[in-house]
């Protein structure tokens, strides 16, 4: 007998994927606030850096690879889209991409190393955010 494995993982994966996750794609830059366990005491870290890859799709085993420059060293963390502990995505800019994997910023420096703001979907997402606040307020 043969069995769909696509359509038994998908339904196995099914509770795990969440949909309070914003549209991003490669090139924007998020804010993830991630819950940190040191110890006994559990709190919230914040990690802000442009979106160089995104991995496995759409689906709960999908993750991201976020770049930022700290203290100038480049330091890239990789997030798994559905994991419980992402308090919260937010997308900070857009940038202006033509690939899905931007691993060529890991060689840049400096100004060289900075996107292009996708002006379109950045006056896109304004509209809505204020199309949102006019909603609640009235």
């Amino acid at each position: 007998m043969k069995y769909n494995k696509g359509a038994i993982l998908r339904s196995i994966e099914q509770p795990y994927i969440r949909d309070d996750i914003p549209e991003f794609d490669t090139g924007d830059t998020v804010r993830i606030d991630y819950r940190v366990t040191e110890g006994n005491r559990t709190r919230v870290q914040a990690f802000e850096g442009v979106v160089i890859a995104r991995k496995n799709g759409r689906g709960a085993r999908s993750t991201i690879t976020v770049r930022k420059v700290s203290f100038g060293e480049g330091v890239e963390r990789v997030f798994p889209l559905s994991s419980p502990l992402i308090s919260k995505i937010e997308v900070v800019r857009r940038g202006r991409s033509r690939r899905a994997k931007l691993y060529y910023l890991r060689d840049l420096r400096g100004k060289a190393a900075r996107l292009k703001t996708d002006v379109g979907r950045q006056e896109e997402d304004r509209a809505a955010a204020r199309a949102a606040r006019e909603s609640q307020q009235g």
